[in-house]
């Protein structure tokens, strides 16, 4: 019998405590709105996980996405390799000196590892643990220790929650401070954040950025607040409304003012109360 549930009742690392401590061997799905990932483990150990469908975890994609692959590369081999399995293309790409063998299971690895702390940060959605189902026997499996995993995913959730606290708007825009290039010199950025920098601009807002370079909430926030900390970028300040226009010939009009017997009724009120205090 499958184990489900909703992760409102039972989180992420309670499950992934759960799976560790009885050393569970099967598969777990997740699915928050349209979104849907998959982990499988080994007798407790994390093997596969990847989120969406299968075609966006083709090893193609995984070395292309860890710079190990250029994007034309990726699309040929993804087009000619249709009837490989991983391990088949893998076993490949080593023989034609595009990869190495540490190349393709450390890739491997961190994209396992990229999709399963992104599931810390998910608060709602329904789960299933399926006992002895595994990935099919042509994937590449890397097993991982769940202690490490579970640890780390804690720490980016308390950073996630700090980062809400900074960032709470995706939708707002940046701009670069004065003499930017100055700083950069002295400052040195991964291949993730030179991409979010291209896409730095008073009319594009954090979230459209995230958008166009695939990346997460949590990723976004993480690389726009270092750069805020560092001082590269500021938050463009939303153009304050314009006064309103009086028409040429009439007068505002005043404000509406109490006659000097209200006011005195006023005050008199108030006297009579405190004294009756």
């Amino acid at each position: 019998m499958a184990l489900k549930g909703n992760l409102r009742d039972f989180s992420t690392t309670q499950l992934l405590n759960l799976i560790n401590l009885a050393r569970k061997t099967g598969t777990l799905t997740i699915q928050n709105n349209s979104q849907v990932a998959n982990m499988s483990f080994r007798e407790g150990k994390l093997i596969y996980a990847f989120m969406g469908n299968e075609e966006g975890n083709h090893l193609a994609v995984i070395l292309r996405n860890a710079g190990k692959l250029s994007e034309e590369q990726a699309n040929i081999i993804q087009t000619r390799a249709k009837d490989k399995s991983d391990k088949q293309l893998g076993h490949l790409l080593i023989q034609a000196g595009y990869v190495t063998q540490s190349d393709i299971i450390q890739s491997v690895k961190q994209n396992i590892l990229n999709t399963v702390y992104k599931l810390f940060t998910w608060t709602e959605g329904k789960f299933q643990f399926d006992a002895n189902v595994l990935p099919p026997a042509g994937r590449i499996t890397i097993p991982i220790d769940l202690e490490g995993v579970i640890m780390e995913g804690s720490r980016r959730l308390k950073e996630w929650e700090t980062l809400q606290e900074e960032i709470p708007d995706l939708d707002v825009c940046l701009r670069f401070t004065d003499r930017p290039n100055a700083r950069l010199q002295n400052i040195n950025l991964t291949v993730e954040e030179w991409r979010v920098i291209s896409f730095i601009n008073p009319n594009n807002s954090i979230r459209q950025i995230a958008r166009a370079n695939n990346l997460s909430d949590f990723e976004i926030r993480r690389i726009v607040y270092g750069m805020l900390q560092a001082g590269l970028v500021e938050f463009v300040r939303p153009p304050r409304p314009k006064p309103k226009q009086v028409p040429s010939g009439s007068r505002p009009r005043p404000a509406i003012e109490q006659s000097p017997d209200i006011k005195r009724s006023v005050v008199e009120r108030l006297i009579d109360r405190i004294r009756g205090l």
